[in-house]
């Protein structure tokens, strides 16, 4: 049995909230003592929260209802400030989609890992963003089923232009979005910043995979 299947074995045996010998576990997964022991350190040592000794036992002090998940304070942290993240970044679908698995993550967190979570801990986003929100879901469905849509824009002079566009990705500089793109008019790669979209209206209509044009291009030109 691999180390990770064991591991992930271990969690089930140990999740009855009963008091379990490194002997019987040891017998139970067919590795020496001494395996087990290594094992129960990592999983100890990852956060989960087991109390236990050599030659007394290990217990399961706290449900676990994410198995194999387990996660550092850390770890919790980086997640939690992630989503929180999201949420503060305007875009309706993924605000309401951040907080529904931030409630979850946070039901199924032992006790002494929620501490600060839902804490504000971020100056976010600014005017630029909360103008390009109205936007977003519309293009990221754009992105996903490549289809090409037309976008009423205005330049950094305030000069408009009607653009028929291939949408290709969408990038966030702490205040400001962009829109990578294959612009249809200048028959180049383009990034026009979403806060200056006046209007967005889809084609219904797929773009081909042109070489020269796709995302894997523009990341190529782009060093990215």
């Amino acid at each position: 049995m691999r180390r990770t299947d064991r591991l992930f074995e271990l969690i089930q045996i140990l999740r009855d909230g009963r008091l379990h010998t490194a002997r019987d576990m040891a017998a139970r997964l067919e590795v020496s003592t001494r395996t087990l022991w290594r094992d129960m350190a990592t999983l100890i040592a990852s956060g989960l929260p087991v109390e236990g000794e050599r030659g007394v036992g290990y217990i399961l002090r706290e449900p676990v209802t994410l198995p194999p998940l387990t996660l550092t304070p850390d770890e919790v942290q980086a997640l939690t400030l992630g989503l929180q993240l999201v949420t503060r970044g305007a875009d309706p679908s993924l605000t309401r989609a951040a907080d529904s698995l931030l409630g979850k993550i946070t039901a199924v967190l032992p006790a002494r890992l929620l501490d600060g979570i839902g804490q504000d801990t971020w100056v976010f986003p600014g005017a630029e963003a909360l103008a390009a929100a109205r936007h977003l879901p519309a293009l990221r469905r754009a992105i996903r089923l490549r289809e090409r849509v037309v976008i009423a824009y205005a330049d950094s002079a305030g000069v408009p232009s009607e653009r028929p566009i291939r949408p290709l990705l969408l990038e966030f500089w702490g205040r400001v979005w962009t829109l990578a793109s294959w612009c249809e008019t200048r028959g180049n790669f383009r990034s026009f910043r979403v806060d200056r979209i006046d209007s967005l209206h889809p084609t219904g209509e797929s773009f081909p995979e042109v070489p020269g044009t796709t995302l894997a291009d523009w990341r190529r030109l782009h060093g990215s």
